[in-house]
């Protein structure tokens, strides 16, 4: 049988036009639709979601060159996307700056860069920005919101997803390739590598914002266009101002976001508390925003109180809407199956660590060298190198950073320098061979 992917795609990259059908309408997926809609292929997004936009998810986003250079690429919004943050600094636990680092980069929010993308993608309106005009060079983008995808099989020279609603409703979209964009928990790669597992580490991400209109003197200082750490035993947390309302970057309306990890070790009553929402429902990896457990937080907020420098806890105290996120591991052993017509990307392939600050930016890098794979710019050798090499290597330096931040007892030094080794460009980045043998 003549796969799309391999004969097809290999001798007549380009000039055949594709359907493709993406599960997951997140970042990853809307980054993979936005980069194959703009070479002119059709693109059908199937998002679990039961509600046509996603709610913000109130974190914030290091925009790394590869984010930067997809925006740059596809974004047609006259939309300034991204906070700058003009140096790194260290503080002890007294609030002091015990070490600079004058680097620059760039900050940004999950809502924003989601609403860019709707707006680029299918036109979704929003106060984030105004909708670009439809270019007749473009391919048909269509978002399907409550569609779970139950499974998948090949069908003549393409692939037929199948899936169901919240109210019952089964079908199925039929494409020339698959793409699971569905993130750590992804169900494409759950039915393709059953036994691949999404493994709690014994910590969690702590997550909020305070506006920076109504931080302290202290705090504007310590978190003003500046990138801020603090770590102790068990404990690392970072703040950075990131877009305010509507995706507005006016001094005085953004918000300062906060992520405060600390250890909450598995089956414990610690880990259970934090993880148990205002409803008693208990959350396997996100508490969202606005349904913490109070009284939960209220705890968290003392232990901040006592740990934290006191600019970082005045702005875990000052949140009003935090949320937990369990930090896991996941990683699948390929991205690519079935000859080439189911392909993961981003988290769906490797969830990284937060510790990376590279899990948009791995969505934008695989949405777009897979759309140069797909023009025929790159050889399908390269494509897979590139990919799965990234994926290898950043999510395994996740795990490194990780465990030597929350387990071990290190120098100010070595927290640095892991900080820096993981700020390091991609495309400077020498992966060893174990990261692209396929």
């Amino acid at each position: 049988m003549t796969t799309p992917s391999n004969q097809q795609l290999a001798e007549d990259q380009g000039s055949k036009k594709l359907h493709f059908v993406i599960v997951g309408g997140s970042l990853g997926g809307l980054a993979t639709g936005l980069a194959l809609k703009s070479l002119g292929h059709d693109t059908t997004i199937l998002e679990r979601n039961p509600v046509p936009l996603l709610q913000d998810q109130g974190a914030g986003i290091v925009a790394g060159g590869d984010t930067l250079a997809f925006f740059k690429r596809y974004n047609r919004c006259d939309q300034k996307f991204a906070v700058g943050s003009k140096r790194r600094q260290y503080l002890d636990r007294d609030g002091n700056i015990v070490h600079i680092e004058e680097t620059p980069q760039n900050m940004t929010s999950w809502d924003l860069t989601y609403n860019l993308m709707r707006a680029n993608y299918d036109g979704i309106e929003s106060p984030y920005c105004k909708v670009p005009e439809p270019d007749p060079a473009h391919g048909k983008a269509t978002h399907l919101h409550d569609r779970q995808v139950t499974d998948f099989k090949e069908e003549g020279d393409g692939i037929r997803v199948f899936w169901k609603s919240g109210q019952g409703e089964e079908g199925s979209t039929y494409g020339d390739i698959l793409i699971g964009a569905d993130g750590p928990s992804s169900t494409v790669r759950k039915i393709l590598e059953p036994a691949v597992e999404r493994k709690y580490t014994g910590y969690c991400a702590l997550r909020g914002t305070m506006p920076e209109s109504e931080a302290s003197e202290a705090a504007k200082e310590a978190f003003g266009e500046r990138f801020t750490f603090f770590h102790s035993p068990g404990i690392q947390i970072l703040a950075y101002l990131i877009p305010g309302k509507d995706g507005t970057v006016e001094p005085g309306q953004r918000l300062i976001n906060f992520v405060y990890y600390t250890n909450f070790p598995e089956g414990s009553a610690e880990l259970e508390e934090i993880m148990t929402d205002k409803n008693g429902k208990r959350r396997q990896i996100t508490v969202p925003p606005g349904v913490t457990d109070p009284v939960a937080w209220e705890k968290q907020r003392q232990i901040a109180r006592e740990r934290l420098p006191p600019q970082f806890a005045e702005i875990v105290c000052g949140t009003k809407k935090p949320f937990v996120q369990a930090v896991t591991d996941v990683i699948s052993p390929q991205h690519e199956y079935m000859g080439g017509k189911v392909v993961l990307i981003g988290d769906a392939l490797a969830g990284f660590r937060p510790h990376t600050v590279a899990s948009t930016s791995q969505a934008a890098f695989d949405a777009m060298i897979y759309a140069d794979y797909i023009a025929g710019k790159i050889s399908k050798e390269e494509w897979k190198r590139q990919t799965i090499g990234f994926a290898r290597y950043i999510q395994k330096r996740g795990v490194d950073m990780g465990e030597r931040s929350q387990y071990q007892n290190l120098s100010l030094e070595e927290y640095v320098n892991d900080r820096n080794v993981a700020s390091v460009p991609r495309e400077q980045e020498v992966y060893p061979e174990w990261a692209t043998a396929f």
